[in-house]
């Protein structure tokens, strides 16, 4: 499936939460995470977010794509991806 994850947590968690999403999907913008996953390595993610994060005070969004055939991406401005932090 394809999913994006957007987040808004403390300044304590954001690098651990940004950390944990690498593992799992692509960074395509400051608090933006999006691509292919499986059930069980989402609910494998979401798991370990949910251990980083203060459920009091932070928000995770999850987007779910049941086709992604259909998702018409269009990027205005800079886009970045996980190559440009090298840079």
């Amino acid at each position: 499936m394809f999913v994006i994850i957007t987040y808004d947590v403390g300044e304590k968690r954001v690098g651990k939460v940004c950390k944990k999403l690498r593992k799992y999907l692509d960074w395509t913008q400051n608090s933006v995470f999006e691509g292919e996953i499986t059930k069980g390595k989402l609910q494998q993610c979401l798991a370990e977010l949910n251990n980083i994060i203060n459920k009091e005070e932070d928000s995770i969004y999850l987007y779910q794509i049941a086709n992604p055939k259909n998702i018409n991406k269009i990027v205005y401005g800079q886009e970045k991806n996980a190559f440009d932090i090298f840079l």
